[in-house]
C-alpha cells in the first residue's frame, strides 16, 4: 500500500503521533515567528503560558521535558538544530517546511475548538455530573 493510499483514520494516526506531547504546539507555535535559541524558547514558551494563565498547562515547562519534545520532533522532521558557532555556543531550534505546515493545518482545528468550546464544557460538565461516584466502588 502506498503513503498516497492510507486510509484517512490513518493519516489521522499519523498526524496524532507527530503531535503526541503536551508541548508540542507550544513548540511549533513559538518557533513560527524565527528560530530561537534553546534557552529563548523555554523562557518564551513559559512566559506565553504566564500570560495566558497557565490555561493549557498546570506548570510550567521544564528543561528535560523540553529537550525530549525537540527530540521527537527533529525525528519527525518537524525542526531542526542548528548549530552557529560562536565563543558561547549557540544551538537555535527552526521550523522546517513540514512543521509550518502542520501548523498551518493545526488552524481548523483550533476554530473548531473555539466554536465548540461551551458545548465541550457542558458536555463534560453533564457528563461528569451524571457520573456514579467512583469511590463507593462501582
Amino acid at each position: 500500500m502506498s503513503e498516497e493510499s492510507l486510509p484517512y483514520r490513518h493519516g489521522i494516526h499519523e498526524a496524532m503521533g507527530a503531535l503526541s506531547g503536551q508541548w508540542v504546539t507550544a513548540v511549533l507555535a513559538s518557533l513560527t515567528a524565527r528560530p530561537m535559541t534553546y534557552s529563548k524558547l523555554l523562557e518564551h514558551i513559559n512566559r506565553t503560558e504566564e500570560r495566558l494563565g497557565w490555561v493549557t498547562h498546570e506548570r510550567p515547562l521544564r528543561q528535560k521535558v523540553l529537550t525530549d519534545t525537540l527530540h521527537r520532533m527533529q525525528r519527525d522532521g518537524l525542526v531542526i538544530k542548528i548549530e552557529r558557532p560562536s565563543r558561547f555556543g549557540s544551538t537555535w531550534y527552526q521550523l522546517t517546511p513540514m512543521g509550518r505546515s502542520l501548523l498551518r493545518a493545526l488552524l481548523p482545528l483550533a476554530k473548531w475548538a473555539e466554536d465548540h468550546r461551551g458545548e465541550l464544557s457542558r458536555a463534560r460538565a453533564a457528563y461528569q455530573a451524571a457520573k456514579p461516584d467512583d469511590s463507593a466502588g462501582g
